[in-house]
């Protein structure tokens, strides 16, 4: 596949501070990493809140201590101005110890369409089990979004470390799964929603038995890992796929692929960013030089982004769709 670099597209961000800051939740520190719905006329973003009180580790083992975090839904009318409203899912309830960097998305099922909530459900340091892909499905009553506790599901191979994990609808029907099992992005079909939900051990031990045919998307070389960001953006040539990648310098970036509406599988990709880690806070944070795309909503010819900020905080961008399919057209 050959790629041009010279007509790459860039996302433009809306503002040069962050939506919504770190503290500006009640309760919380870093809040990042959003996923994005647009509904009945409001964004809602449901980013992953760290509860006040965590530290740096300065011994060995994870980065920070006390560290757990929840999901927060903040609204805005118009995109640019987010308030918070409830706290949708608390780490330690409905058997999920941490939830972090969750994706929400509208997928059809055979008796009509859900919302799901696909996220990484993140075990006690100390058990030494691996992350997973968690789900749940959402409902819609008096004005918010509710957590039906009762469809929480982990998605996957177990006792694998499996996380960025999107769910969407493909043209047949059939539902698709794309995850990152280090380093690539694999992608995973299902004959139908409640196939994907109940995907047992025959599934899942043919599927890793030859993993590398799965295989969607690989790191550019010299990059360090890549996984996917927000659910895809449908157009009438296909489905804009944004993803994260973790350059060798160890800093994310937002990259663009094109996917076949009926298969999933790839049609073509950018070889240069969308958007790079460069304002201060992009750069300095919990983390550094990180800007991990997870929402995204399409009105008309624009994609309005969202992306957590240096693990503290939430940005937003749009990009211009008739200029990302004719790049990824030269690309092709």
């Amino acid at each position: 596949m050959e790629m041009v670099s010279d007509r790459a597209p860039r996302a433009n961000r809306l503002h040069d501070r962050p939506i919504v800051e770190a503290g500006s939740v009640p309760g919380y520190g870093a809040v990042f990493n959003a996923g994005l719905l647009y509904h009945e006329g409001t964004y809602h973003l449901f980013a992953r809140g760290v509860r006040d009180g965590y530290r740096r580790n300065i011994g060995s083992g994870p980065r920070f201590l006390d560290y757990i975090s929840d999901v927060l839904v903040l609204t805005s009318t118009d995109g640019r101005s987010y308030e918070f409203g409830y706290v949708l899912a608390r780490a330690g309830a409905s058997g999920v110890h941490c939830f972090e960097d969750p994706r929400v998305q509208r997928v059809q099922g055979a008796d009509g369409e859900h919302i799901i909530m696909t996220y990484t459900s993140l075990p006690p340091h100390e058990s030494g089990r691996p992350w997973r892909i968690g789900a749940h499905r959402l409902t819609w009553d008096a004005g918010r979004f509710h957590l039906d506790g009762a469809t929480g599901q982990l998605l996957g191979p177990n006792d694998v470390a499996n996380k960025d994990a999107i769910v969407f609808t493909l043209a047949d029907k059939r539902v698709a799964l794309i995850h990152r099992i280090h380093p690539d992005m694999q992608l995973a079909i299902f004959d139908d929603l409640d196939h994907l939900w109940h995907a047992g051990p025959d599934y899942w031990d043919a599927y890793m038995s030859d993993l590398d045919s799965h295989t969607l998307i690989r790191p550019t070389p010299g990059a360090l890992g890549i996984g996917a960001g927000a659910p895809p953006v449908e157009t009438d040539e296909g489905l804009l796929l944004f993803f994260h990648e973790r350059r060798a310098d160890g800093a994310y970036t937002v990259n663009l692929a094109l996917l076949d509406k009926a298969t999933g599988q790839l049609v073509s990709q950018l070889d240069q960013p969308l958007l790079e880690p460069e304002l201060e806070w992009e750069r300095r944070g919990d983390m550094e030089n990180v800007v991990f795309v997870q929402g995204a909503h399409r009105e008309g010819d624009i994609v309005y982004l969202t992306y957590g900020a240096a693990d503290s905080c939430v940005g937003v961008a749009t990009a211009d769709v008739g200029h990302l399919l004719e790049a990824l057209h030269d690309a092709a």
